[in-house]
């Protein structure tokens, strides 16, 4: 009889004639060789069991080897030998990408022996996305009184480049156990960037309640309440299980959180400082001073982090421990502080300005309160200013204080109102009419990105009716626009908050341009940018 490998039901059957056999010897020698033979069978069952656990492990890190070692030969394929900045950008580090071996997170998390698929995320919203330059990970716990997330993210995908979100991937790790929560954060996420969910350039994901240890007996250091210690303790499992899952999805990862906002060209400007450097021995790039807001890491570095952190996970916070493992890689004990500060700053070098801001106000600490600005962020631009021709410009939408429509216009502010409803409209009269070539309109801004325009058309009035009659009917070489109840064209609709294109010659002189709002919305509108471009 041979015994499969791998398989228990046949060891048992096995151990259960073993134990038979033990059994009758037993009983012919009086039992004088009993323990030895429960001993024996004891230490037997337990490696067999042991091997088979290893096993399975290895073959799961076989295939992530496997997967990795693909992803890099079409890539090196693809590559030609003279190289863009853009193309330096994702071979800049195209290095063998092996996975953690997660055989030592048991060392730290021993009660994961009795979870093994605790280290698995529960993934809400993804479509497997891999083999990108650029990983952001945000994480996210439930606040008390706010949630931040859909701001954050509504800034991250403003004015990023079609190309950019086809060669990056944003994971939201709610980290949390409630289902019941973790969907309707995924929902709201699906609802709100339905395209980038579509794309899979958006992945939301949850770990299993297994996965974190019991965090009732902490022991309170550096003057911590119990609640801030547990708090700090729960980040630091967090942080890691997120850079774990997304370490083999691409070539940089850059750790946010979910209550900051970017500055326009963030990833353009990540990149430029990257290829910037003159060597590659750096280990972190920030592009925020504060916390863990704004790291720039190699996914290949992101295994030995990830260790270190779990060694001391319950001993401090995040942003102490990165210290401490620069510490521990470049200074000597045998020099003065400053000594080492010089040999860390060759590990950690600083972008300045920063490129992302901390807005949230509530902690996810509950009752605290976190009015954390980094200095070297600056002021967004709220507004672009252009030179527009003269007009008389009304609306029916209710205007927020002194955020004026005319402002807007002339370049000096943003126009900012109250919720649009169905019907509503922002009109620009020209004093006479004229050849307009092209409009941008841009709703929400770095610090509102979510007052947007939705269900929005734009359109036109031209000077001359002849006009209007022969673009309706499409005669010649006219472009076949819809016609409004009132006459209006219409030659234009807002996408993602943005409205742009160029107007047909055929169209003559326009005396008016006209946004119409056909629904109700549910949040303000905002126009950071208008633009109506004449030849």
């Amino acid at each position: 009889m041979r015994l499969k490998p791998g398989s228990i039901v046949t060891f048992l059957c096995l151990s259960a004639a073993f134990s038979f056999v033990c059994f009758t010897a037993w009983s012919r020698s009086g039992g004088s060789g009993l323990d030895m033979y429960q001993s024996q069978f004891l230490e037997l069952h337990q490696r067999l069991l042991y091997a088979e656990k290893e096993n399975k492990k290895r073959s799961r890190e076989l295939s992530i080897v496997l997967d990795a070692i693909k992803r890099v030969v079409a890539e090196r394929l693809n590559s030609t030998a003279n190289h863009t900045d853009a193309m330096k950008w994702k071979v800049l580090n195209l290095t063998s990408k092996l996975p953690l071996h997660l055989t030592n997170i048991h060392y730290y998390l021993p009660h994961l022996w009795e979870h093994e698929n605790s280290l698995y995320p529960n993934v809400v919203i993804g479509q497997g996305r891999t083999g990108v330059s650029l990983v952001m990970g945000i994480p996210t716990v439930k606040r008390g009184k706010q949630n931040y997330l859909l701001g954050t993210l509504n800034s991250l995908f403003y004015e990023m480049s079609a190309e950019q979100k086809n060669d990056c991937v944003v994971v939201i790790f709610v980290a949390e156990v409630n289902a019941e929560y973790v969907n309707s954060i995924a929902e709201s996420v699906r609802t709100s960037f339905p395209n980038e969910v579509q794309s899979g350039v958006i992945e939301v994901i949850s770990p299993l309640a297994s996965y974190y240890p019991d965090l009732s007996n902490l022991k309170e250091t550096f003057g911590d309440s119990k609640e801030r210690v547990r708090w700090r303790t729960k980040q630091n499992l967090d942080y890691s299980f997120l850079m774990l899952y997304a370490q083999p999805k691409g070539t940089f990862y850059l750790q946010l959180e979910d209550d900051i906002v970017a500055k326009p060209q963030y990833i353009q400007k990540i990149k430029n400082f990257a290829l910037e450097q003159p060597s590659d021995e750096w280990m972190i790039l920030e592009f925020s001073q504060l916390g863990f807001i704004g790291k720039l890491f190699r996914t290949k570095d992101l295994p030995l982090i990830v260790e270190f952190f779990l060694m001391f996970y319950k001993d401090k916070p995040i942003d102490w421990l990165l210290d401490h493992l620069l510490w521990v890689k470049v200074c000597s004990p045998e020099k003065d502080p400053k000594h080492c500060e010089g040999q860390k700053a060759y590990l950690r070098i600083r972008s300045k300005p920063s490129l992302f801001q901390h807005v949230g106000i509530h902690s996810s600490l509950a009752g605290k309160i976190q009015n954390l600005k980094d200095k070297d962020f600056g002021k967004n631009m709220l507004h672009k200013a252009h030179v527009n021709p003269p007009a008389k410009v009304t609306t029916s939408l209710r205007i927020f204080q002194h955020y004026t429509l005319e402002k807007a216009y002339e370049g000096m502010d943003c126009f900012w109102a109250f919720s649009p409803v169905a019907g509503d409209y922002i009109l620009f009269t020209f004093l006479q009419p004229l050849k307009v070539e092209g409009y941008l309109f841009r709703s929400g801004n770095m610090e509102h990105p979510g007052d947007k325009l939705f269900n929005t058309t734009v359109e036109v009035w031209p000077a001359a009716e002849t006009d209007l009659l022969k673009d309706a009917v499409g005669h010649g070489d006219k472009v076949n626009y819809q016609t409004t109840k009132d006459g209006y064209l219409k030659i234009g609709t807002f996408d993602n908050g943005i409205a742009e294109g160029i107007i047909s010659p055929s169209v003559g002189k326009i005396q008016a341009i006209r946004l119409s709002i056909h629904s109700d919305s549910p949040v303000w509108a905002l126009l950071s940018e208008i633009f109506i471009k004449t030849s």
